[in-house]
């Protein structure tokens, strides 16, 4: 049997595949750490260990340069577009909303990549503020989805998390409703990313990737701008790390 193992050092979560032959037979999620390399250790012996014989093993995101016993290291880019082939084949187009950055990833029929933006100058419309605020409000970006279900969303000026937050506190002391402003925050983020895609005039289907692809309040608000589809799934947080892994599948196939 041919192993593959993919590892994405990404800034808030280290992300890790096994493929089998193909096939996802191992996942690996933490947070990551101060020293990122640590966890990218662990994701490896976890991932690997008891198979008979030793992974190929890929890296991607900002820690894949970290440590020195990877076979290969690539770009975060290549890894999502091929991660979100592999989860949804007709994709055309992958938005990716992590802890720190953002990014839009335009392919082509084949799946090959046609064009890119990345944003990670500004933590606005990433996972780190979408925590803030909801710490601000005393929940969690986990509990989003059950708060803001069927909430009309209030109004938000500011996408600066600084000012955002300052803003969130003046809202509630004027007697909002917490669930309305989460909404409103969540909506206000949606329209900033649809504008983000239309840049690169993106095609249908379109998956959404990454942490904050879990949040389906966010996911529908980002389909009502864009008026068109937005795909998610259960592995979409896995992606980069996924399409790490078939890299290193596919290197392995040739050898």
């Amino acid at each position: 049997m041919a192993y593959s193992i993919g590892i994405d050092s990404g800034s808030t979560a280290t992300k890790g595949i096994l493929l089998a032959d193909g096939v996802i037979t191992r996942r690996f999620l933490v947070p990551t750490p101060f020293r990122p390399a640590t966890a990218i250790t662990e994701a490896w012996e976890t991932l690997r260990e008891g198979l008979e014989t030793t992974p190929f093993l890929t890296l991607t995101g900002y820690g894949r340069q970290l440590v020195d016993f990877a076979d290969k290291q690539v770009t975060e880019i290549s890894c999502h577009g091929l991660g979100a082939r592999f989860l949804a084949p007709a994709t055309r187009a992958v938005i990716d909303i992590g802890g720190q950055d953002s990014k839009v990833i335009q392919l082509d029929d084949d799946g090959n990549l046609c064009d890119f933006l990345m944003n990670d100058k500004c933590a606005a419309g990433t996972g780190r503020f979408l925590e803030v605020i909801s710490r601000t409000l005393g929940t969690s970006v986990e509990q989003l989805d059950s708060i803001t279900e069927n909430v009309r969303p209030h109004a938000i000026t500011s996408m600066c998390t600084v000012f955002a937050e300052s803003e969130v506190i003046s809202l509630r002391s004027a007697g909002v409703a917490p669930e309305a402003i989460l909404a409103g925050v969540i909506n206000a983020m949606a329209r900033r990313s649809a504008n983000f895609i239309a840049r690169l005039s993106c095609e249908a289907p379109i998956l959404f990737t990454g942490g904050v692809s879990h949040c389906q309040t966010f996911a529908r608000m980002l389909e009502t701008h864009l008026g068109m589809p937005v795909n998610t799934h259960p592995d979409a947080q896995f992606a980069g790390a996924i399409g790490a892994a078939v890299i290193g599948q596919r290197v392995r196939t040739r050898r």
